[in-house]
């Protein structure tokens, strides 16, 4: 299994946006094939952070079955355009 880690910072003024559009697209990334499950939390320290954890059964299934998908697309126009900067995702896997 392996954890996507991903640090969402969302534009200032359009977090209650994001939330609701993630609302959205949240079923866009649960119905792909390799998914397990998925947590969006935000930040209490910084209101316009969120960080998203999505467990995947291979790391293929992120990388080349979620982002080469037509449902890809559909996740980047709902959820790409509040992000400032681009976020950074990095996989982690158990060791122990």
């Amino acid at each position: 299994m392996i954890l996507e880690v991903a640090i969402l910072d969302v534009k200032e003024g359009l977090t209650a946006d994001f939330e609701r559009a993630f609302e959205t697209a949240a079923p866009i990334i649960s119905s792909m094939g390799g998914y397990i499950d998925h947590t969006l939390k935000k930040c209490i320290e910084n209101d316009h952070r969120y960080l998203l954890l999505v467990h995947w059964q291979t790391l293929e299934d992120h990388e080349i079955g979620f982002r080469g998908s037509a449902e890809y697309q559909q996740w980047k126009a709902l959820l790409h355009h509040f992000y400032d900067p681009f976020p950074t995702v990095h996989h982690y896997q158990e060791i122990a």
